[in-house]
């Protein structure tokens, strides 16, 4: 349960059965954003679980649709918890781009309906601050073997840190 404001982003997820993860430290030479003015630049986020294991899996091969949107949703968590540490506050994030990309097999077509899940995540989180400009792309693979890679672009509504690690 979250001690959140009850109309906060944070409770809007809590009322949806979700929890904003804990954020670790990267495994790779990279920050989890960097910030240039009131703009943030989320890196890519994996479905991660919070035991630390990962979604895997081709999409439209070895695993199916609702299991890659189920991926995408872990991502689009990731994403609001790095929000949150770039901006200080939910409350000071607008979604301005999302970047999805899909591991998929070739036959695969369904791009936009994988991502779509972490979109609607977004908007039911923050509102109207939660729309954005997308795109959704396939790809022959993806870190870890993962399903879904999202990226994002913020516009945070005041001051807070310039880079996260």
């Amino acid at each position: 349960m979250t001690d959140a404001a009850p109309d906060s982003p944070e409770a809007r997820l809590a009322a949806l059965g979700h929890a904003l993860p804990v954020l670790g430290r990267p495994l790779f030479a990279y920050v989890p954003f960097k910030r240039v003015g009131d703009v943030a630049y989320i890196s890519g986020q994996v479905p991660r679980h919070a035991d630390g294991s990962l979604t895997t899996g081709k999409v439209g091969e070895t695993i199916e649709l609702e299991a890659a949107r189920k991926a995408a949703e872990l991502c689009a968590l990731h994403i609001l918890a790095v929000a949150r540490a770039a901006a200080g506050s939910l409350e000071r994030v607008e979604m301005l781009k999302v970047t999805g990309m899909v591991n998929a097999g070739p036959e695969f077509g369904r791009h936009p309906q994988v991502i779509d899940a972490c979109s609607e995540l977004l908007f039911a989180a923050l509102g109207e601050r939660g729309r954005h400009a997308r795109s959704a792309v396939g790809m022959g693979s993806l870190p870890s073997g993962v399903p879904v890679e999202i990226e994002a672009v913020i516009r945070i509504l005041d001051e807070g840190p310039t880079s996260g690690v």
